[in-house]
């Protein structure tokens, strides 16, 4: 059996294996190169700096920051802004952020497909503090166990490493030489790489095994249930992590099925990053992590109407909105969703032009 003495240390930025982002030259339409493309498909994670402005970036996190109490030094720390920073939200640069053509042209990049055919299912802008001393919760993020995100992103698994169906991102808004928090990745080294053996079980939270965040704790369960795979994830996933060397407008492009993790915040920083997924509109069984778009309706910010009415077409339909070719579409249809968002300027010549000719 794994002892206590063999749960890997801590994460620490002084010994750390560095990603290093870099930058993008491409134009809006395509900004990744073939090289960020090819190494998000076969390594599983790539980082980049300027996908999105830093304007946005920094306004954002201003919002969040000042929106956002300062939580209990002694409850467990959560992922998430408890709902108040999740797509549609009242900042304007979060949402702007959220539907940048930049950042959209990249997902379809990734995913080998057009802008209209990927669909927005996560956005959620979110501060972690950094704690003096632990809490000793099995349930707190701050040093996070290694894991994938698919469990909580779909009811299925990930498909065949080479058909990959959803695009993660986290996008920094601080730096990390002044706040540590950098997320460790594992990348994928090839087809036989033992750290991505299939299918991809051996993670707290699937199967058998009780799902638990801390590093800790849960490498100590599963070294109590299962003390092979412990075993394996020290070996294979904890003493090859290299971390993200983040700074404001970093993003991390990454997937459902890549192993990753949380590390702690320096104690007195904060460190706000903007998680978004997105995945490939046939792919119905990956859910979308919050209540539906439609739900902002009848705010008295009119939110998502003004959203619906001021963006592009491709923008709508990464929300879900009809493209111009479905079928939804007749003379009477466009008539009432014109009548509906008249008053806020939407423009339906692309729905009308698109219509069949007798």
């Amino acid at each position: 059996m794994t002892s206590s003495a063999s749960i890997p240390p801590a994460h620490t930025v002084g010994d750390a294996r560095w990603l290093d982002p870099s930058p993008l030259s491409g134009p809006d339409t395509a900004p990744l190169s073939n090289h960020h493309v090819q190494a998000w498909r076969t390594a599983g994670a790539v980082v980049v700096d300027g996908l999105v402005p830093r304007h946005l970036v920094d306004a954002a996190r201003a919002a969040v920051v000042a929106a956002t109490p300062q939580p209990d030094d002694d409850a467990p720390a959560d992922f998430g802004s408890g709902g108040a920073f999740v797509f549609p939200s009242e900042s304007d640069a979060f949402n702007s952020i959220t539907l940048h053509p930049r950042l959209l042209a990249a997902v379809a990049q990734l995913l080998g497909c057009s802008v209209r055919d990927i669909r927005l299912t996560q956005s959620d802008l979110w501060p972690k503090r950094g704690r003096v001393a632990p809490v000793g919760d099995a349930n707190d993020n701050t040093d996070q166990r290694m894991h994938v995100d698919y469990p909580n992103h779909t009811l299925a698994h990930p498909p065949e490493w080479e058909r990959p169906e959803a695009v993660e991102m986290i996008i920094y808004a601080d730096d990390v030489s002044e706040c540590d928090g950098a997320t460790a990745v594992v990348l994928r080294d090839g087809p036989d790489d033992p750290a991505y053996r299939w299918p991809i079980v051996d993670t707290p939270g699937v199967g058998a095994y009780r799902w638990v965040n801390d590093r800790s704790s849960a490498e100590r369960s599963l070294a109590e249930v299962a003390p092979a795979v412990a075993e394996w994830r020290h070996e294979h996933l904890y003493a090859r992590e290299r971390s993200v060397r983040y700074r404001p407008g970093t993003t991390l492009l990454y997937r459902h099925d890549t192993w990753h993790r949380g590390t702690p915040i320096r104690p007195g920083r904060v460190r706000v990053a903007h998680n978004l997924t997105f995945r490939r509109a046939p792919s119905e069984w990956v859910s979308t992590l919050h209540i539906g778009w439609a739900w902002a309706s009848y705010r008295a910010t009119q939110t998502i109407e003004r959203i619906i009415a001021e963006s592009s077409v491709d923008q709508r339909c990464v929300l879900g909105f009809p493209a111009p070719t479905s079928p939804y579409w007749t003379e009477a249809t466009i008539a009432a969703v014109e009548a509906r968002y008249h008053a806020l300027g939407i423009d339906m010549a692309e729905y009308r032009a698109a219509l069949p000719r007798p």
